[in-house]
């Protein structure tokens, strides 16, 4: 799991190809099922789903991901595990509560700043959070992830963004 953990940071936020090379995304490291990342501009934790079903061309992966150019503290993605139904909403369930998130075909976010500081604090006192869709035809699905080391590589990935790691 941490192999793939560290192979996804290079996935999980894509650069232009023009600056790839310059701005590789460098491992701050792994803590649990979680991974911290830094390039150039951004910094980032991220993990993959411990149970997903999907059978999408791309991976499902979930992150918290700070873009201090664009004053982005702290803000929640997930890629999700299959297309969704855009008439059905994409829950986040951690910690006993639920949130909706805003979201497109593929990816889900917090919808605001607000959101992004509820939902962290959320995860840094859970074990697991899932995030739940309906596939097109309105088959649910749920991305399980668990949450041991996302406070640590959270923490990690801000710190880098903060100038705490060059």
């Amino acid at each position: 799991m941490r192999r793939a953990i560290l192979a996804l940071g290079a996935l999980a936020l894509p650069a232009p190809a023009a600056a790839a090379a310059a701005a590789a995304p460098r491992s701050l490291g792994a803590w649990g099922a979680w991974g911290a990342f830094r390039d150039a501009e951004r910094c980032w934790a991220v993990a993959l789903p411990q149970a997903s079903r999907g059978h999408a061309p791309w991976r499902a992966y979930a992150g918290i991901g700070s873009h201090p150019a664009f004053r982005q503290r702290a803000a929640f993605f997930v890629r999700l595990s299959r297309a969704r139904d855009r008439s059905v909403p994409v829950v986040l369930s951690v910690g006993g509560r639920r949130f909706r998130l805003a979201a497109n075909g593929t990816d889900a976010w917090a919808p605001d700043a607000a959101a992004d500081r509820t939902l962290v604090a959320a995860l840094r006192g859970a074990r697991a959070m899932s995030v739940s869709a309906a596939a097109p035809g309105g088959r649910p699905f749920a991305d399980v992830y668990r949450l041991d080391g996302a406070a640590t590589a959270v923490d990690a990935a801000r710190l880098a963004c903060l100038g705490g790691e060059r």
